[in-house]
């Protein structure tokens, strides 16, 4: 907001602040809820916590926009046989066994009778979950079946303060071009560029000399490439949208998909009418309206999909893909907003996990990375560092078969909505 946004730092730190406020309120309800449970059925109340922290992230994920960064659950992500729960119950289940360890010891520590029973519970649980996740990883049997995809991922690696400079524009994009030829002579049939990575909107001026140069190349190579740009739609006043193009082998446009969940602050300005102090920032994202369908876009006689950036931390969003029969998760970002900090590695992180949820291989490209390939079952393939311009080319494959949540989505989150709903009733009861 301040770097980029055209702020003032006073400014900027309001909103800033505005925003942990309001992020704060959903741990908040929590601890509200988990109080009043306490006085009322003692100790005892503790063993609900794992249902009511999941709900307050059922809250986090939808509340006005939602924003559902780092769940509880993505602390296990790189812990494969925890992580496997995600495929029955997604990250709200790895959540919900992770608070429940807490809340054990916790019943443990402060409890008079019946200390230890919750958490030989707890703790035979977490054994049952290890050894099926362990077996599950093990065997891997979904990465020996459906078609092989050599994909080639490209990482720019431009930075953001020169990414829209005019001057700088054929350089990024004869960068571009010149890394998806490595890609293409390391065998790579699928070719993915990072979120907003043409220096110009793709199909603004169809006769554009560089668009005619990425079709032509798609043509000539026979590969697939998914780019992102971002795309004016025209009225009055125009739609501006941060899309994703997927080029067919033959160079045309097979689909185009329009990211559904955007950044605040980062893409639109909540309640900007309200906030009439921020017309800079208005102007600096340029205001962007969200998609409103989940395409799924065609490679071949496959089907792929796209999230852009951040919209991977949105699970049903991602099954909402594979249902609609995507067979592969892909997703495009630009995380040189971040600079050297945690929140790439978070990010990845947080996408890893949704290939376990949806029993699905997905790769990443990522402008300063980290980008990378991961399997079905979370493990990483191959991942770039940050900071540093990088070609990866690598095997994932094609997907049909389910994983039980992709199935039934997030109906373990909303019988947690149901139980801490039944203890708020029973404690009212017995007041």
């Amino acid at each position: 907001m301040g770097v980029y946004g055209g702020l003032s730092w006073p400014v900027a730190a309001v909103l800033n602040e505005a925003l942990i406020a309001y992020m704060a309120l959903f741990p908040a309800l929590f601890a509200v809820l988990m109080r009043r449970g306490l006085a009322t059925f003692g100790p005892a109340a503790l063993m609900a916590a794992p249902f009511v922290w999941v709900t307050s992230e059922l809250g986090r994920t939808h509340v006005m926009s939602g924003f559902p960064w780092v769940l509880l659950g993505y602390s296990q992500a790189d812990v494969l046989p925890i992580a496997q729960l995600a495929s029955l119950a997604g990250v709200y289940g790895v959540s919900a066994l992770v608070a429940a360890v807490s809340a054990a010891a916790a019943h443990a520590v402060v409890a008079k009778e019946q200390r230890v029973r919750p958490a030989v519970v707890v703790l035979a649980l977490l054994i049952v979950v290890g050894v099926w996740g362990s077996r599950r990883a093990a065997r891997a049997e979904w990465t020996g079946v459906g078609d092989p995809v050599r994909v080639g991922l490209v990482q720019g690696n431009v930075d953001q303060a020169i990414k829209w400079d005019p001057d700088r524009a054929s350089f990024i994009f004869q960068n571009y071009v010149s890394m998806t030829r490595q890609a293409i002579s390391r065998g790579a049939e699928l070719v993915l560029w990072p979120e907003s990575s043409t220096p110009f909107r793709f199909e603004e001026r169809p006769d554009h000399g560089d668009t005619d140069l990425l079709r032509s190349l798609a043509r000539q190579a026979r590969v697939s490439l998914l780019l992102g740009s971002d795309e004016i739609e025209p009225g009055t006043p125009p739609t501006y949208y941060n899309s994703a193009f997927l080029l067919n082998m033959d160079g045309s446009t097979a689909g185009v998909y329009r990211k559904m969940h955007l950044v605040p602050w980062g893409e639109y300005v909540p309640f900007k009418r309200m906030l009439f102090f921020v017309a800079p920032l208005v102007e600096a994202v340029s205001d962007f309206s969200p998609g409103r369908e989940p395409v799924v876009l065609p490679v071949g006689e496959h089907r792929i999909s796209t999230a852009i950036c951040y919209e991977v931390v949105y699970p049903n969003l991602m099954r909402h893909f594979v249902v609609g029969g995507s067979e592969l998760l892909t997703t495009i970002t630009n995380d040189a907003w971040f600079g050297a900090t945690s929140a790439p590695y978070q990010h990845f992180a947080q996408a890893s996990m949704r290939a376990v949820e949806q029993g699905r291989y997905l790769v990443r490209a990522a402008n300063t990375g980290i980008s990378g390939i991961v399997d079905p079952y979370g493990r990483i393939l191959q991942r770039t560092a940050l900071n540093e311009p990088a070609v990866v080319v690598g095997e994932a494959r094609y997907l049909r078969v389910r994983t039980l949540y992709s199935r039934t989505g997030d109906v373990f989150a909303y019988a947690s909505v149901v139980a801490t709903a039944l203890l708020v009733l029973a404690r009212r009861r017995v007041q």
